[in-house]
């Protein structure tokens, strides 16, 4: 298979570097894993259909972990942290402990507890906190009320430690505390997991934060400061120059913005189930059963938004009519196909819009936010795939590609998501 050289922006990681502005919160600077400021830059160039297989694969193992899952203003730079985590997600910058250490942690809105890779970790990246070095850090006994909030957790001794999957990996931690800030403001006593074992390739190396909706995530914990809301701007993997931010706390959030209600469901709580109600693709709403975007919180099915997918999922009923009608509207071009990508063209196209339809808001998504294409602009797929054939094959996600340039609004004590067109590359 001939190789193309996928855009230097596609795959990217970005070092951070923050800006205080007087009365506006906190702002940064995110810069480009190809900078020469950037540590994480590649040596070898990647191949555009070798990266996109790789993701493919990657978001099977992140649907996999979905479907097993049962204040004031500031601003933290956000970037891809596709080259130095398994599954593709996006980066904060998060200073732990005192003095701080500085770790780049997975954002994940489907993930509850934080964990971070701590000394004498074994299985852990180069890059783990020294806990012996933080005069704030404190090891969690089994009496402590967080115990009962992690899952399965484990009692044999003092410390209270707990197993956890992630994608194909498992995870050992105990439960620990220290203070952790995103921006200026510092969090004292935060509870995470240190983690002292881990197997297989899906763990972010140097952590992750929880942005769920459990007690154990950055939303509870941070609850008096933050009120449990939070947005995201995601930048393009294909722009060179671009700053991603995520804001925090209800002050500055867009005014205008329309909203759907976020739904409940006790099997999976931490996900942001919503209502999903059509797709349209140009000016047709595409006939699709409801049952492909019914809500049942006995099965899991539904739709949800999440930051740690790349390509849109939908249920293969669901798929099927919007990617025919996809091929509809492109005209007569010859199809072809790349790894789980069923509708690839070579040569230029002319793509259709396509829009989400749900309760009280639709949201219409440009050609930028559906292509993936290669550098030379010759071949280019729908970014969407149909759910895998496995227990996961009842969710619909909404995925990070359809989310960039776009502020994404998680408020939680209005119960509602919004998204609002926001160019942030």
């Amino acid at each position: 298979m001939k190789a193309y050289l996928f855009s230097l922006a596609f795959l990217f990681l970005s070092l951070v570097q923050g800006l205080n502005t007087r009365g506006q919160g906190t702002t940064v600077k995110v810069f480009h894993v190809y900078s020469p400021q950037s540590p994480f830059r590649p040596s070898k160039p990647v191949s555009w259909e070798d990266s996109v297989l790789q993701m493919l694969a990657e978001d099977q193992a992140r649907l996999q972990f979905l479907s097993s899952l049962a204040g004031r203003k500031s601003w933290v730079p956000i970037a891809s942290g596709r080259q130095i985590v398994q599954s593709p997600t996006y980066i904060v910058k998060a200073n732990v402990g005192t003095p701080a250490q500085t770790f780049l942690m997975a954002l994940d809105t489907s993930n509850d507890a934080a964990w971070i890779p701590c000394n004498g970790c074994a299985g852990c990246s180069s890059t783990v906190f020294n806990s012996v070095a933080s005069t704030t850090f404190k090891t969690l006994g089994c009496d402590a009320p967080q115990c009962k909030q992690v899952p399965n957790p484990i009692c044999g001794g003092s410390t209270c430690t707990w197993n956890t999957t992630y994608g194909g990996s498992t995870i050992l931690s105990n439960l620990t505390r220290d203070t952790i800030a995103l921006s200026t403001d510092i969090v004292p006593g935060y509870t995470f997991g240190c983690i002292q074992k881990t197997t297989g390739g899906s763990v972010p190396p140097q952590g992750l934060l929880g942005l769920g909706r459990g007690p154990l995530s950055f939303l509870s914990q941070t609850q008096n400061l933050y009120k449990s809301t939070f947005s995201y701007c995601l930048p393009s993997f294909r722009t060179l120059n671009f700053s991603g931010t995520l804001r925090l706390g209800p002050v500055g959030q867009p005014l205008r913005i329309k909203t759907t209600p976020l739904l409940k469901n006790p099997r999976r709580s931490s996900l942001y189930y919503v209502n999903l109600i059509g797709i349209r693709v140009g000016r047709k709403i595409v006939d699709i059963p409801p049952s492909a975007l019914a809500f049942n919180p006995t099965t899991g099915a539904g739709t949800i938004f999440d930051s740690g997918t790349v390509f849109t999922r939908l249920v293969a009923p669901a798929y099927n009519a919007v990617r025919d009608e996809f091929r509809k509207r492109v005209g007569n071009a010859t199809v072809s196909s790349l790894g789980g990508f069923d509708t690839c063209y070579t040569g230029p196209i002319v793509a259709p819009t396509m829009t989400f339809m749900f309760s009280g808001m639709n949201v219409t998504l440009p050609p930028d936010n559906l292509l993936i294409r290669s550098t030379a602009g010759s071949t280019s797929c729908l970014a969407m795939a149909a759910a895998p054939e496995n227990v996961n094959s009842v969710l619909n996600v909404i995925a990070n590609m359809q989310q960039q340039n776009h502020r994404i609004l998680f408020d939680v004590p209005n119960s509602r998501i919004g998204v609002a067109r926001e160019p942030c590359s």
